[in-house]
């Protein structure tokens, strides 16, 4: 018998025409630029940079209460304002309270003398306090703030800020100072830790003010609260004296009125 014939060959599948897809354009490469550093940058960075090397710096930390200096402000601002045209702060308190701090506790206000194995103990406090400016972070200084007031440390920050902010401060207005203030808080900040840059070996570091529970009493209440750190050089100043001269600084901003009875 033949053999059966051979199956027929089966249908070619004819392909799907192609859907076109989006266009898919190229990768459009993002630019770089170089700009020279400021001469302030490079000031900045480089003083920066020389302070970490020779420093052993330390923070510690702690936290304020600022409910009783909000009802000062609250109560005396417009007063302050209307009798001496300038305005109640909250940085001009820790300015005094640190003045008080440095004098019980002189180390903190003192320094190791670079390149020698001498402490220079300063019968003054010249604080100096961060200030911003459109070229870059500026720190004018004030002097003798342990002889000032309230009203005196408001004039002179005012007056050193506004020339700073016009442009106008001079290297003198900058030189000098045994300790530091800044206030990250102005930003927003939380917390956290400050710089500390020779001849000082102290700096302190304000932060945001904010609304937490916190235990007053025997029982839970919101309070404004702020962080604060102080950074030390703890080459010279030993943990005691650090947490001694923090904790006194909170003590005298928590009861502002402290300032008044010399206490």
């Amino acid at each position: 018998a033949a053999p059966p014939p051979p199956p027929p060959p089966k249908p070619t599948a004819v392909p799907e025409p192609a859907v076109a897809g989006p266009a898919v354009s190229a990768p459009v490469a993002r630019g770089e630029r170089r700009v020279k550093l400021t001469r302030m940058r490079q000031t900045i960075a480089r003083t920066l940079k020389n302070a970490q090397n020779e420093l052993a710096q330390l923070t510690t930390f702690n936290e304020v209460d600022m409910t009783e200096l909000f009802k000062m402000r609250k109560k005396y601002k417009d007063a302050f304002v209307a009798k001496h045209d300038a305005k109640l702060g909250f940085m001009s308190a820790f300015v005094m309270a640190s003045a008080r701090a440095l004098q019980e506790q002189p180390v903190v206000n003192a320094a190791i003398v670079s390149g020698t194995d001498e402490i220079e103990y300063r019968e003054y406090v010249n604080i100096g306090f961060a200030a911003a400016t459109p070229a870059g972070l500026v720190v004018p200084v004030m002097r003798d703030v342990d002889k000032m007031s309230i009203l005196d440390i408001e004039r002179e920050m005012g007056r050193l800020a506004g020339k700073a902010k016009s442009g106008k401060i001079e290297m003198s207005d900058m030189t000098g100072s045994t300790y530091s203030i800044t206030n990250g808080g102005v930003f927003g900040s939380l917390m956290s830790m400050p710089i500390l840059t020779p001849p000082q070996s102290a700096i302190l570091g304000m932060h945001g003010v904010f609304d937490r529970p916190v235990y007053v009493g025997g029982e839970i209440a919101i309070r404004p609260m702020m962080y604060v750190a102080l950074t030390y050089d703890h080459r010279l100043v030993d943990g005691r004296e650090a947490v001694t001269c923090l904790k006194r600084i909170k003590e005298l901003c928590e009861d502002p009125y402290r300032f008044l009875l010399d206490i």
